[in-house]
Order: C-alpha cells, then sequence, then structure tokens
C-alpha cells in the first residue's frame, strides 16, 4: 500500500485504503485506467474523491509496479491467464497436469478469476462447480454470479444439479428467509428436513442500548445448562454495532468475542486514531483532534452527513463491513462507514470522561483495550459477527440486532435495485445461519455520535413476520390471535368508522385481508391494520405510486398486496 499512499494526492490518512480498494475491484473487474471513470460510474461506486483522481492513481500504480518490476495477487492471475492463452505449448502441459477442476462458492468467483479458470480448460478438461446464487453478495468487491446462474451460457454443455434440501435449519427460520428473498427470476427456495421448532420472533426496542441489553438477557435466558455459549451468536450489518453490544455483554458478565475484523479497534482507522493517543495532552484534546480530522461536529457531523433529527433513516452514519466500497463522499476524503467509526470512538471518549474525569489519555487508551477486547481464540464464548462475516458459519441460536431501514439494506444500496436485491441475500444469509432458533430486533432511535435519531424498521421485518408464522404447521391458537390481534387494536390510533360511501369497499378489503390472513396463519393486522384499510378505501388509489402514499403501506406491502389492492379498489366501482 506504500506506493498509493504517495501516489494519493491528499494527506488524509485513511484515503489510501479507499484507493487501494477501488484498484483492488478494477482488477478484479478486468476494468484499466482508462475505462474505470465509465464503468465506476456505471457501478454506481463512490470513493472519496472524484473517479478521475482514482483512475489517475490507478494508472500511476500500474505503472509504478512495472518499472520496479513487481507484482501483485490480481497481476498473477491476469499473467496465468495471459500465458496459458499465448503460449499453446505452455497451455497443453497445464491442463495435462490438472485435468479436474473444482471451483466452490462459484457465486462469488470474478470476472478476473474466471479469465483464468477458462483460459485453464482445455478439450480434455471437466469442472465441477459448486454455488448458491442466493448467498451472492460480494459484487461490491468484484464478483458476478452470473457466472452460476447462467453457467451453460458460459460453459456450453453443462449440467446443472439443483440441490433444494436444507438440513440445516427448522421449516419456520427456512420459512423466514425464504420469505425476505422474494420470488426473483433466479430464486431457488430451499425445502427442509428438519423438525418443527419455534417461530422466529421480533422484538422492538427503545433505543440501541436497550437493545443491546435486551439480547444480551435473550442470550442468558437461552443459555441452556450445560450448553457452551458457544451455541450462540448476535450478528449485525456492520462493524459499529457490534460496539455497544460487546460493552453490553461485559457489563454483564458474559464471555464474548467479537469476530475478525468486526471489531472497532481492528479498523485502520481507529488504529491510526489510537496511534495519536499516546501524544494527546488529554482525553478532551484527542477527541476534539478526532472531530475536527473528520469533521464530527457536535451538532450534525456525528451522523455523518448532519441530516435533521427528522430523519428517520440517519443510519446512514453506521459504518459498513470492512472493505465495502460505496459511500457517501465527503469534503475530507472520510466515507460514511469510517466517519461512522471514528464518530462511535468519540463517544466512548465522553463515555470515559464521564467515568473517569480525571483520566489521562495512557488511561483511556487501557480503557479501551479493555472495553473492546477481542479474542479470537476458541474459548466458550458468544460471538458478535457482521452479516458478511458469518457467510458459512452457523450456531443453534442466532440474535440478528439492527433490523432498520438504512441497515438493512444498508442506505446507500437504495438507490441502485441490484444493490437492494444483494442485500436481500446478505439478510437472507444472516438469517439461515441459526439452525434452531432466530430472534430479531431493532431499535425505535438510535445514537449517532451525539444524537439520537428515529428509525424505521427494515421493511423485510414484515416478510419475516409472515412468512415465519406461514411456514409454522400448525395455525396459531384463537388465544394467540387474540392476545396479538388486542395488542395491535391497542397501539391504532382512535379514529371514526369509514364513511358509508367508504363501507363496502373498506367491507371487501377486510374480507380480502381475512382470506390473506388465514392462508398465512397470521393475525389480520400482520397483513394490514384496520387504519391502513380506511385510508385504502378513502384515497381509493389507482396505482402503486399513490399506494405507497398510504400510511402503512411501504413497497414490500405494495411489491405483495399492490396488485390486489388496486384490482379490490377498481371493481369497488372507484
Amino acid at each position: 500500500m506504500g506506493f498509493v499512499a504517495r501516489l494519493c494526492p491528499s494527506r488524509n490518512r485513511t484515503l489510501p485504503l479507499d484507493m487501494v480498494t477501488e484498484i483492488e475491484w478494477a482488477s478484479a473487474r478486468l476494468v484499466t485506467p482508462e475505462d474505470y471513470v465509465r464503468a465506476a460510474g456505471a457501478a454506481h461506486r463512490r470513493p472519496p474523491v472524484e473517479l478521475s483522481v482514482v483512475a489517475d492513481v490507478y494508472d500511476k500504480f500500474r505503472e509504478a509496479k512495472r518499472r520496479k518490476r513487481l507484482v501483485d495477487f490480481d497481476d498473477l492471475l491476469r499473467l496465468a491467464a495471459r500465458d496459458l492463452t499465448a503460449d499453446p505449448v505452455y497451455a497443453t502441459a497445464r491442463r495435462w497436469r490438472f485435468r479436474h477442476l473444482y471451483v466452490d462458492e462459484f457465486q462469488d468467483v470474478n470476472p478476473l478469476q474466471h479469465q483464468l479458470l477458462s483460459a485453464w480448460l482445455g478439450p480434455d478438461s471437466s469442472l465441477c462447480v459448486v454455488g448458491d446464487p442466493n448467498q451472492a453478495i460480494y459484487a461490491w468487491n468484484g464478483a458476478d454470479a452470473r457466472y452460476l446462474v447462467d453457467f451453460e451460457q458460459f460453459h456450453p454443455g453443462g449440467q446443472t444439479v439443483t440441490l433444494v434440501d436444507n438440513y440445516r435449519s427448522t421449516p419456520e427460520i427456512l420459512a423466514a428467509a425464504n420469505g425476505v428473498l422474494g420470488t426473483g427470476p433466479n430464486t431457488q427456495r430451499l425445502r427442509p428436513n428438519r423438525s418443527p421448532g419455534p417461530v422466529p420472533t421480533i422484538r422492538t426496542f427503545e433505543d440501541e442500548t436497550a437493545e443491546a441489553r435486551g439480547v444480551v438477557r435473550s442470550c442468558r435466558d437461552h443459555h441452556k445448562p450445560g450448553a457452551p455459549w458457544s451455541d450462540q451468536a448476535v450478528l449485525v450489518r456492520t462493524n459499529a454495532q457490534a460496539v455497544i453490544l460487546a460493552e453490553a455483554f461485559g457489563a454483564a458478565g458474559i464471555p464474548h468475542r467479537v469476530r475478525g475484523a468486526g471489531s472497532l479497534l481492528e479498523q485502520p482507522e481507529v488504529k491510526q486514531a489510537i496511534g495519536r493517543l499516546s501524544r494527546a495532552a488529554s482525553v478532551a484534546d484527542f477527541i476534539a483532534d478526532l472531530q475536527r480530522e473528520a469533521h464530527l461536529g457536535d451538532d450534525d457531523a456525528d451522523t455523518g452527513t448532519g441530516d435533521s433529527d427528522s430523519d428517520t433513516d440517519g443510519v446512514s452514519r453506521s459504518g459498513t463491513d470492512t472493505g465495502a466500497p460505496r459511500s457517501t463522499n465527503t469534503p475530507d476524503g472520510f466515507t460514511d462507514e469510517r466517519r461512522a467509526n471514528l464518530a462511535e470512538l468519540v463517544r466512548l471518549g465522553r463515555e470515559y470522561q464521564a467515568l473517569d474525569p480525571t483520566g489521562g489519555s495512557h488511561d483511556f487508551g487501557a480503557w479501551l483495550r479493555s472495553t473492546l477486547r477481542n479474542t479470537d481464540g476458541t474459548g466458550d464464548a458468544v460471538e458478535i459477527v457482521t452479516f458478511h462475516a458469518a457467510k458459512g458459519l452457523e450456531w443453534p441460536i442466532v440474535h440478528v440486532a439492527g433490523l432498520e431501514k438504512g441497515l438493512v439494506p444498508i442506505h446507500f444500496a437504495e438507490e441502485d435495485t441490484n444493490a437492494i436485491d444483494e442485500e436481500r441475500r446478505l439478510l437472507y444469509v444472516a438469517l439461515t445461519r441459526a439452525r434452531e432458533e432466530l430472534h430479531c430486533s431493532h431499535a425505535a432511535r438510535r445514537a449517532f455520535g451525539s444524537r439520537s435519531l428515529r428509525r424505521t424498521p427494515s421493511p423485510w421485518l414484515d416478510d419475516i413476520r409472515v412468512a415465519a408464522a406461514g411456514g409454522k404447521p400448525r395455525r396459531s391458537k384463537p388465544s394467540d390471535v387474540a392476545r396479538h390481534t388486542a395488542a395491535a387494536r391497542a397501539s391504532l390510533p382512535s379514529r371514526d368508522a369509514p364513511s358509508a360511501a367508504d363501507r363496502p369497499l373498506f367491507e371487501a378489503l377486510r374480507t380480502w385481508r381475512r382470506e390473506q390472513a388465514n392462508a398465512a396463519s397470521v393475525p389480520a393486522f400482520v397483513v394490514f391494520n384496520d387504519a391502513t384499510l380506511r385510508a385504502v378505501a378513502e384515497r381509493r388509489p389507482s396505482s402503486n405510486a399513490e399506494l405507497l402514499a398510504v400510511p402503512g403501506i411501504g413497497p414490500v406491502k405494495v411489491e405483495r398486496f399492490g396488485g390486489d389492492l388496486l384490482r379490490i379498489v377498481a371493481d369497488s366501482g372507484s
């Protein structure tokens, strides 16, 4: 990375990391410096500097490697493919020695890797690949699931064997995960082969602190005698979310660890900041320096972009997993993700000052390492893991926290249909890490630095709730339905009955809702509450856009029920 650091047009300490990320993405996608601006724009890449600046650094980086006769890992793949293509004798020898090729996780293959694989294949070669398009979650890093989905197009004569049996998760968990996937053309729903288990739970907490404590209590409640703590995991979308959970586990005395790069202390910008801590005159000076460096003002920048208190999607200010490249450009060169991690460090500094007003910088550093200790050993502990890092792992009991719009899906994915689809698959991966029990939660408010913003539940929570309940082999008991319905009615705003003109349509909508609820074995309010149906009867929408303007109807409900609602309204003679 030293080359890139010297080539960067800014003294920002973390900019070289973002440049390396973009260069690696371009190399994986076979994008040259000359074509980077066009390709990056088409892929909605958003590095913290102009695309043309990245292209210039990328070009200079390649020239520096040539001048010093050095190669990186992507160069090794590129040169290997070049030699196999250019030298038939060499290629024949390689193909004879390695005649049978097997590739796992084929949905994660990128164009550069596929170019090498294609060059390696000869007329006598045999190729077997294994992959799951529902787990294609690395497009941001250059992966292209088309090589798996359209395998026979890239490798004519190939045969596809579809495996649909799932032996990991209970029917209820698998139903919830399948519900999140939706009904896309390449969606393959798995078939459960385990005995029924508990229906996944969904809980709402007042704020992220209450949520963290609630998750910790749930872990303690589910810690059966004789069972290890490692039977449970807490999954989160971003690195920054892991911090407050780790604090709550530490306060409760429950062994825990943040797996791998999920630890805040492992983030490059945080490591660099802590490296300067010993030179700070005081903790207050250290915090002030961080705020100036990343424009983390008390009034707005703690949220990352300074949104107002009315912004219910303020989650854009939480960091994504290490390496996720897309984020909002900032004048200081920091991505939203890195600003969020530094904002979390500022919050911890303020917390330490409240605990020990006379503590010095050295004491704060020791407190940080103790508070955020991250042991990757094999000791018995509840694991706190990001969605990406959880891929390939499984636990009997999984708690998925922070299911809020802006986190799930992540905020910058909302402008790109392909990115939204990948966010769906990422949540699917998280949910299917659970074998026996799945517990989901979200916060009504979440703090970003010094501010607390209102939160909107993830639009996919309804899918989890409806699908999981519908996947239960027995219907809900009448007493359960009555209890949930009573609770729902109590939470609804008081309104007058529909007008005489709207009453027939309202009743038709209620009849339809009852049929939907019975088919899914869920309470009627899970489909739509009465207030929403009254609004539909009054407004009589005639398009999806008008449906979205009705309180209580979001994109997920429009996708699932919009056609039925518009048909019923049209049939009413409006």
